[in-house]
């Protein structure tokens, strides 16, 4: 499982013209399944999002990464990214043999994010297969790539 994870001051998330996912301050999150993924890794990763401290704590002024997603109260926005799993090693096209099936895929995302969500944090997402535009802002910018494959 790979998650590039972006501190955002804000994101959303756009199909066919319309809003379908937006969120303030925390964190975008741009999830890829792979064919081996299992709970274990969907357990680890969703605990490593909501518990890595990306954010500075306003009171100690230090600019120090002190403080979690939870810990501020911040919202998620999640994206499907099958194409994380792209291989561009051989040839001039991408090779996306490592990323799990569509259905598979779908059903380990949605149980992904049925983990977020269990944090009671406001939690918001893309729609899986479609075609998205995802805005961005930034916050930073911190940007970080968690990889966890199965054991």
């Amino acid at each position: 499982m790979r998650v590039v994870i972006q501190r955002v001051k804000s994101s959303q998330v756009t199909v066919a013209g319309q809003v379908i996912g937006k969120i303030g301050r925390g964190l975008n999150l741009l999830v890829g399944i792979s064919s081996t993924d299992t709970e274990t890794e969907l357990d680890w990763m969703a605990r490593k999002c909501l518990e890595l401290r990306l954010f500075p704590d306003s009171e100690s002024g230090n600019g120090r990464f002190e403080q979690s997603v939870q810990e501020i109260g911040g919202e998620l926005l999640v994206v499907s990214q099958f194409t994380l799993y792209g291989d561009c090693r051989k040839g001039r096209r991408p090779s996306f043999d490592q990323a799990a099936a569509p259905a598979i895929a779908e059903q380990l995302y949605e149980q992904f994010v049925a983990k977020l969500r269990q944090s009671g944090l406001k939690v918001e997402t893309g729609k899986f297969g479609a075609m998205m535009e995802v805005a961005i802002e930034n916050d930073g910018p911190v940007t970080i790539l968690l990889e966890r494959e199965a054991t």
